[in-house]
């Protein structure tokens, strides 16, 4: 028995030997192979172990920031944050300092009122069995002001991952020129609309990164080298764009589209020396921060609509560029027979018989019929209708541009076409024509986009420059038909009275245009019309050119389609004109006409009492800016003309101190921070609900306020919440 054991034991043994002798032959030799040729499995071992241990950081780039023509931000990147729970109770080392939620409930009731979550919610999701959670949609993108209200509390366990968002810090603001840009799924931040999409590739950031060895736990090893890829940030833009004159339009609209609520407003203010746009605004309108859009289209280049009689403007400037006019010559105004169609004044029977000076005034579409037809010639004016480029697009630098379409097929057409019926132009088509008309001849492109500079060098990588695209009429017919288009302003029978600005000659052409029905023919009714009016000034040698458009106005029954429209016009031209320091007409200055509004004298070196008592005594509400003792400066200044009932802004001397803002309107707070000199960035629309800088505090020239507006409908809610807030903060103290 022995004998046999001991003769398995041996017989075992050799082939365990045999085994693990085959197992480290082969182990060997794999390891000879890969020594030798340094991949298996089609992997090289090399770089494999460079990725393991080779640490890579990324470095954040910038998306180009896009300014208006004074450096005033539009749109830029900003720091947002992502509200996180940290919920493992091993993340706690010391129980005094606890880094995990340690009571859902409490932590529950204090974050959910600033993310606009229920508390219920807001506690389900902090018991949920993980390490580490988010709060949906609601805790996504936050601001740094609410970072910094979440952090106030104390809250254990809530923490933030920082990242970057696009920010309108004006809201509405021009939001059909800007456009938006947002996050695609690779977490790129790629333009959308506007000129964040048609100026993407120049904007546009790539991150870069700095790569190093390192160990398991990411930190570098000694003795290895760095490599960096610097970070490519994206170029900013300046755009031709005057936020003080943008900002004029957007109020005097938002006024319009509270009283009158109307279908569409277009309105565009150029600078007919340059093409330059120095504002424009539609509504509806949205927020870029929000993306409420209701209209993808910027109708103030994408929408083609028969434009009415401002159209007549360039039929006049064609018969007095050909000679044929003669302003004294007389007509029988009322009807027109062209074949079998009877073309009638507005008001259906006419003004008897006229001189055609007084059918421009009057607006007479028999007056422009004759014209084109017995005058001009048809084949003559469609050469000028070209000439003024009404078959083509602008090509302004703007994505989505439309074209308009001249109807000229039938004898009918033709004729319409020259009191703006029947042929289509967008506004963009009509201020690129009248720059024509203010600039002496010289039709200039319009553009919105100045220049854009890399942020990194400042070299201008692209700058646009003023161009003349023809010369369509004269320099002296140019200079004959403003002459007649002020008569359409200032004339006794003029349409145009209602644009009339104290101070400043004012030429141009009202429009009413007819809208087309979906079932043929065109909509009846007071209201269902485009009301506009093209004006320029001032009138000897403009410096402004100003589109207005306003369709379907709610109107009662004492109002005409001016009403909106001129106070578009009236309010934002003259406010702008002054902005811009061009003096008044001298012989609107000599002319002793009876004024309205209240003259504001010069109050300063009064003292403050007295300058008080003054302004309360004229009717008007003085707010004193400062401590002082004696009025320093004031706005509006001396020599203008506001109503009663509104503010005064009266600096006094010494230390500027901010004041209760709450509840004025935009013009209000563009007043105060013109005379304090600071920095204002707007969200919403409306009256102002709160304010950056608190009540009191002094202030200094440059400092940056944010003002957040609501409109009235929401005003009291607004503000309801913004004290609860102010409450809740001062109550709530730290969790224990």
């Amino acid at each position: 028995m022995d004998m046999k054991k001991h003769k398995n034991t041996h017989k075992g043994a050799a082939i365990l030997f045999f085994i693990f002798s085959l197992l480290f032959f082969v182990l060997f030799a794999r390891f000879v192979q890969l020594q030798v040729t340094g991949v298996a499995d089609g992997q090289v071992l090399a770089v494999k172990a460079e990725e393991k241990y080779r640490q890579q950081r990324k470095i954040e780039a910038k998306r180009g920031t896009i300014f208006d023509r004074n450096g005033e931000v539009l749109a830029q990147d900003v720091p947002s944050y992502t509200v996180v729970a940290v919920l493992d109770p091993k993340m706690t080392t010391d129980p005094d300092h606890p880094r995990h939620v340690v009571h859902p409930h409490k932590t529950a009731k204090k974050l959910a009122p600033l993310l606009d979550m229920d508390v219920d919610e807001v506690e389900r999701i902090l018991k949920k069995d993980a390490k580490q959670v988010e709060f949906g949609p609601h805790g996504r993108n936050i601001s740094y002001e609410l970072k910094q209200k979440i952090e106030a509390l104390h809250l254990p366990g809530i923490g933030f991952i920082r990242d970057t968002k696009r920010f309108y810090p004006n809201g509405n603001f021009a939001s059909y020129v800007i456009g938006y840009a947002q996050k695609s799924e690779n977490n790129e931040t790629v333009g959308k609309m506007g000129l964040e999409k048609k100026l993407d590739k120049y904007l546009h950031e790539k991150d870069g990164y700095v790569s190093f060895a390192g160990d398991i736990n990411g930190f570098r090893l000694p003795n290895t080298k760095e490599e960096i890829v610097p970070p490519d940030n994206g170029a900013n833009v300046y755009l031709t764009i005057d936020g003080k004159i943008q900002t004029f339009l957007e109020d005097a609209i938002n006024e319009v589209e509270k009283q009158y609520k109307p279908k569409k407003i277009i309105a565009i203010v150029a600078d007919p020396k340059t093409g330059k746009i120095l504002a424009m605004a539609t509504r509806p309108s949205f927020d870029p921060n929000k993306r409420n859009i209701t209209n993808y289209f910027n109708d103030a280049i994408s929408y083609p609509y028969e434009p009415g009689s401002t159209m007549k403007i360039f039929t006049l400037a064609a018969a007095i560029n050909e000679g044929v006019y003669n302003g004294n010559e007389r007509y029988r105004s009322g009807s027109y027979k062209v074949g079998p169609n009877i073309i009638r004044d507005h008001n259906k029977v006419g003004w008897g018989t006229i001189t055609f000076n007084e059918g421009v005034q009057r607006s007479s579409n028999v007056a422009f019929s004759i014209l084109v037809k017995e005058k001009l010639g048809e084949d003559r004016f469609l050469q000028y209708l070209h000439r003024f480029h009404f078959d083509q697009k602008t090509g302004i630098d703007l994505p989505g541009e439309a074209v308009g379409q001249i109807h000229y097929r039938y004898p009918i057409e033709r004729i319409t076409t020259g009191f703006g019926q029947g042929t289509s132009v967008t506004p963009i088509q009509q201020i690129q024509a009248a720059t024509a008309i203010a600039n002496g001849g010289k039709m200039m492109k319009p553009y919105v986009v100045d220049r854009v500079v890399d942020p990194d060098t400042g070299k201008v990588i692209m700058k646009h420059e003023p161009e003349v695209v023809g010369q369509p009429i004269t320099e002296d017919t140019a200079h004959k038909v403003l002459d007649i288009l002020e008569t359409v302003v200032t004339s006794e029978h003029g349409t145009g009275r209602p644009y009339q600005i104290e101070g400043y000659r004012v030429a141009g052409k009202t429009g009413t245009a007819q809208i087309p029905s979906l079932n043929g023919g065109y909509l009846t009714g007071w209201e269902n019309y485009i009301f506009s009016f093209l004006g320029m000034a001032p009138k000897e040698n403009p410096r402004l050119l100003m589109y207005v458009a306003v369709q379907q106005p709610k109107l009662s029954y004492t109002e005409t389609g001016a009403a909106p429209v001129s106070h578009i016009f009236t309010s934002v031209m003259k406010s702008s004109l002054q902005y811009l320091h061009i003096q008044p007409s001298a012989e609107r200055k000599a002319a002793k006409k009876p004024s309205t509004g209240i003259e504001i004298g010069s109050y300063a070196g009064f003292s403050t009492e007295e300058a008080v008592q003054k302004l309360k005594e004229k009717g008007l509400v003085p707010v004193v800016i400062g401590k002082g003792q004696q009025i320093e400066k004031h706005v509006p200044r001396a020599g203008e003309r506001i109503i009663a009932g509104e503010r005064v802004m009266l600096k006094t001397e010494g230390e500027a101190v901010m004041p209760n803002i709450r509840g004025w309107s935009l013009r209000d707070v563009m007043k105060a921070a013109e005379l304090l000199g600071l920095r204002t960035s707007t969200k919403g629309n409306g009256y102002v609900v709160s304010q950056s800088i608190r009540p009191g505090a002094i202030v200094k020239k440059g400092d940056y306020l944010i003002v957040e507006l609501a409109e009235p409908r929401e005003w009291d809610e607004a503000v309801i919440e913004k004290q609860k807030e102010a409450a809740e903060k001062k109550s709530d103290g730290p969790q224990e």
